[in-house]
């Protein structure tokens, strides 16, 4: 995290001037938004004027009439699943997708021809082709390339859209109590409606055609869903992007010669990643997708002057696809580059804690706690080693790495902007394992392992911290010991400086328990606390203090403020506090977590036993 930011050059202010006029960050247009909002509101509209009978003929009939009929069964059903589908296509169009926009020139056309066959309804076809005229006008706004894609969208589709439509199909049962015969119970409803959704005729029953205008609508639903999951599991799959080994290759080479700068640096490696490089080669940013957001994390890998361009190539990739450009993690140096080059806005998001290891002791008031656990630990009969992943054989590598996946605290994965997401490569040679064990009278599945520290390379003189995993049963403190014996051994390895864990707001959580803090501070510093309940967040902040580190504060680079919480949300998703997509099937995750050699699973930071 050395360096001082390049002085800007003529090349590098022309560069900068063009990155910021044309790649202020892919911001939808006023156009897409537009028509996008358009399309959703004739979709409510629609929906409303397929199911709600009253609608149809009260004093709204005028709005109505725009709608695909609104009169028979079959008008209804057709209402209602151009509704469904509008409201489906609206968000890809306030994206500029160019998918949706070719959906919804073949959808619009295809309900005004409804409208006219089947209503005679003139003014209904110019409205809609008033609503085609702008989509075709301004079509060159709408080119944006599809999000990264598999064939299981095609299963969570298909539960959310039947959970939708047995919603839907409740409220379309239950909206002409003046036709129904009867008084059915929720059970009875239920089962119409599933029935329904199948083309069958439910125990429900209805006076006149309102009893085909409910099954065609239902009908619809389960057609709409059947269809739509047909089309998502047989469509061509676009692969989240991963990091090949050409890729893999040439971030090496930038690390080898400018790896010390960021101790985040590393990271990059995660083949869960894509990359852009700059034009001369001599730069990257690593990313990854999620929920539309293009999340980088840390610095740009290489050297400084040519961030620039691995920049430019990075918001180019953004403004193609329509994603949201986000930086996580990176330090005050990236964070003025970042800014700089794109205008973006940069928030200060917490503080690194890095132990130079030239100034550690155990000695001294402030260390007593720490000094006081690890004498405990050591007189319970544990011991430490401290090796470089090189010099352990594959036997052992194999048993730290099971251990470490049956010792991970939760089911989800975490981590990813300061996680590697595997343990013991032939390739991370340089990256060291700090080990703790103790000798059982009944040894265990992992013999007399204990805890597992990894660190992986910063430079030629640094490490940071990249996965902490303990058996649950072993004695509290396990972490606080191999921490100690890593900065303790990390001399022999050359080791100058240790980056351990990111504590998120850091700053707030210090100034906020201090005398003659301000009640806003407090009321924040009161948020983040019970926050922490789920998210660590004072917990790790104590744990690193422990250490007595110096401080390096990390940001967050985003668009515009109204972006932050949709990057929270892919943030947390990234780091695996949010599981936002259906798991797949264990044998399919080992499967794909083969794929490449030792691509293991992503770490987490376990400090519950601090």
């Amino acid at each position: 995290m050395s360096g001082k930011v390049p002085q800007r050059s003529p090349q590098v202010g022309h560069l900068s001037s063009r990155v910021r006029n044309v790649l202020r960050g892919p911001r939808p247009e006023a156009v897409p938004v537009l028509l996008g909002r358009a399309c959703a509101l004739v979709g409510l509209l629609d929906v409303a004027a397929g199911v709600f009978p009253r609608f149809r003929h009260s004093r709204m009939h005028a709005i109505a009439e725009v709608l695909p009929g609104a009169t028979g069964p079959f008008a209804a059903a057709l209402s209602l699943s151009a509704g469904v589908l509008l409201l489906l296509l609206a968000h890809g169009l306030k994206r500029g997708k160019r998918r949706a926009w070719r959906a919804a020139v073949v959808l619009l056309p295809a309900g005004a021809v409804a409208q006219f066959t089947y209503r005679h309804s003139v003014i209904g076809v110019l409205i809609s082709l008033a609503l085609l005229a702008p989509l075709l006008r301004h079509r060159d706004q709408f080119a944006a390339l599809p999000d990264p894609r598999s064939r299981w969208r095609a299963l969570a589709n298909f539960v959310l859209m039947g959970a939708g439509s047995l919603a839907l199909g409740l409220v379309i049962v239950s909206a002409h109590p003046k036709t129904l015969v009867g008084d059915p119970s929720l059970a009875d409803r239920i089962t119409h409606v599933l029935y329904g959704l199948f083309g069958f005729e439910g125990p429900v029953d209805y006076q006149g055609t309102t009893s085909w205008t409910v099954a065609f609508s239902l009908g619809a639903l389960g057609l709409l869903t059947a269809i739509t999951t047909i089309y998502l599991a047989f469509r061509p799959e676009h692969p989240a992007a991963a990091l090949t080994e050409d890729d893999e290759a040439r971030l090496r080479a930038l690390l080898a010669k400018h790896g010390g700068r960021d101790s985040l640096g590393h990271f990059a490696l995660r083949r869960d990643k894509a990359v852009v490089f700059s034009p001369s080669g001599k730069a990257a940013v690593t990313y990854r997708v999620v929920s539309g957001v293009m999340l980088a994390s840390g610095d740009p890998i290489g050297d400084v002057e040519a961030w620039p361009g691995a920049i430019e190539g990075f918001m180019d990739e953004a403004k193609a696809h329509s994603w949201t450009p986000a930086v996580m993690g990176c330090s005050e140096t990236g964070a003025e580059v970042w800014t700089r080059e794109t205008g973006l806005d940069a928030l200060e998001l917490g503080d690194e804690a890095v132990v130079d290891v030239p100034d550690f002791s155990l000695t001294g008031r402030a260390m007593r706690n720490v000094r006081q656990m690890v004498k405990r630990i050591e007189r319970a009969g544990y011991e430490t080693r401290v090796r470089r992943v090189r010099d352990l054989g594959e036997t052992e590598l194999e048993r730290i790495r099971q251990a470490a996946e049956d010792w991970r605290g939760t089911d989800t994965e975490r981590g990813f902007s300061m996680a590697l997401g595997r343990v013991g490569d032939p390739s991370d040679g340089d990256c060291l394992i700090a080990t703790a064990h103790k000798a059982d009278d009944e040894p265990g599945p992992y013999g007399d392992l204990k805890a597992i520290l990894h660190f992986v390379p910063w430079g030629t003189d640094g490490v940071s911290l990249d996965l902490m995993r303990r058996d649950r049963a072993a004695d509290p403190g396990m972490n606080e010991l191999l921490i100690v014996a890593a900065l303790q051994a990390a001399p022999k390895f050359d080791i100058a400086r240790v980056s351990l864990n990111f504590a998120m707001f850091r700053s707030a959580l210090a100034r906020g328990e201090k005398i003659g803090a301000g009640p806003v501070l407090r009321a924040w510093r009161g948020l983040l606390i019970f926050l922490s309940r789920w998210f660590q967040i004072e917990s790790l902040y104590k744990f690193n203090a422990k250490f007595q580190p110096r401080w390096e504060p990390r940001f967050v680079v985003y668009r515009a403020s109204a972006d932050l919480p949709r990057l929270g949300l892919a943030a947390m998703q990234a780091e695996g506090f949010v599981n936002m997509a259906l798991p797949l099937p264990r044998f399919l995750r080992r499967r794909t977590a083969t794929r490449r050699p030792c691509a293991h699973r992503a770490a987490e930071r376990d400090i519950q036993a601090a």
